[in-house]
């Protein structure tokens, strides 16, 4: 069994508005980054893919799909205690992330708008859709007598800078797995209607397909890039992002694993199913991708989220900052000693795989 971190009180900036999440390595970041290089990018070996994917996403099969129907329009005031709190924690999550991407899209789209007119009128597609998402999500917490303040994010929140390279691999990777999370539930819910307590999760389907397609412009790409796949560096770091990323749904699901249990979610089988079908929908577009398949690859990012747990766990305690501090030290060296043995858990090199199909 899955030990979860007891969920947080709701805290108010004002009244009926939520004040955010404190930040942490696990909240979901904003991001900036070199515009001048997303400018320059050449993309003429993948260009017709892409330009097939800006037309995918122009069409917009989801405009009628985020609508607030009759189902929606009740009290749900039913929904109390725990259940309630990690519902409203899923939904602040949720559309922080989603209003994260839409903020770093509409700015890439802004910037390059007359040295890159393709790829801007991409990432204002990508924008649309975010903005879509975090405000469907944010009228959700309405029902819930909470709101997210988001022009108060925009201004308040530290914006992290990535280099492009980076932005391609972890928007990809975020994506693809936001993909697997979402459809990961809603076929549960399709299986199991008894656990479909309020109606958002009947979008997911539609939802993830939004994530899908996100994906699939930044698999093209990375893909234009052979920088970022074709050397030695590349498969270093296409290493490093997918264990990170992996490593850090881990840690969240057992944080929140009480959230999973309300849904009727195994945590466990969860995190696992959702990494092991990310690496493989990975391997379309990086020369590596992670053994998953290893004896240990699991209990070792077990391990790292049971040491951030106790991390948690600390900081939230009355102890003074002195004893935190010495008392966390042996705790992020064990996270740090379980992330190196996993990263060096020999890949699979999918590049091989790749050309013998060919």
């Amino acid at each position: 069994m899955v030990k979860s971190l007891e969920t947080p009180p709701v805290e108010l900036l004002k009244p009926g508005v939520k004040a955010p999440v404190q930040e942490t390595l696990l909240t979901p970041r904003f991001y900036t980054t070199d515009f001048d290089a997303v400018a320059k990018i050449d993309i003429s070996a993948h260009e017709e893919e892409i330009r097939a994917i800006v037309e995918e996403l122009k069409a917009d099969y989801n405009r009628h799909h985020f609508v607030r129907d009759d189902e929606f329009k009740q009290s749900w005031d039913q929904i109390q205690g725990e259940k309630r709190l990690a519902f409203i924690d899923f939904l602040e999550r949720s559309c922080t992330s989603e209003f994260s991407g839409f903020l770093l899209f509409k700015e890439l789209s802004r910037r390059i708008k007359d040295s890159n007119p393709l790829l801007s009128e991409a990432f204002d597609y990508l924008a649309r859709d975010e903005a879509r998402h975090a405000g469907f999500l944010n009228k959700s917490m309405a029902d819930f007598n909470l709101s997210l303040d988001l022009s108060y994010l925009t201004k308040n929140r530290t914006y992290t800078f990535f280099p492009l390279e980076w932005v391609i691999y972890t928007v990809y990777l975020s994506e693809k797995i936001g993909y697997w999370r979402y459809i990961l539930v809603y076929r549960h819910m399709e299986k199991n209607p008894d656990f479909q307590f309020y109606p958002l999760f009947r979008k997911f389907e539609s939802w993830c397909q939004d994530e899908n397609r996100h994906g699939d412009f930044f698999k093209a790409l990375l893909r234009s890039q052979p920088q970022l796949w074709n050397n030695w560096k590349a498969r270093l770091w296409v290493r490093f992002f997918l264990l990170t990323v992996f490593a850090t749904h881990t840690m969240t699901v057992f944080e929140r694993a009480n959230f999973y249990e309300i849904l009727g979610v195994h945590p466990r089988k969860y995190n696992n199913q959702v990494i092991e079908e990310t690496n493989k929908t990975a391997a379309r577009a990086f020369p590596i991708i992670l053994n998953t398949n290893h004896p240990y690859f699991f209990w070792y990012l077990e391990q790292c989220a049971i040491n951030n747990q106790k991390i948690i766990e600390l900081n939230n305690s009355k102890r003074g900052l002195i004893v935190k501090f010495f008392k966390k030290i042996p705790l992020m060296k064990n996270i740090v000693w379980y992330m190196l043995k996993l990263y060096l858990i020999k890949p699979i090199n999918t590049e091989k795989t790749r050309q013998a199909v060919c």
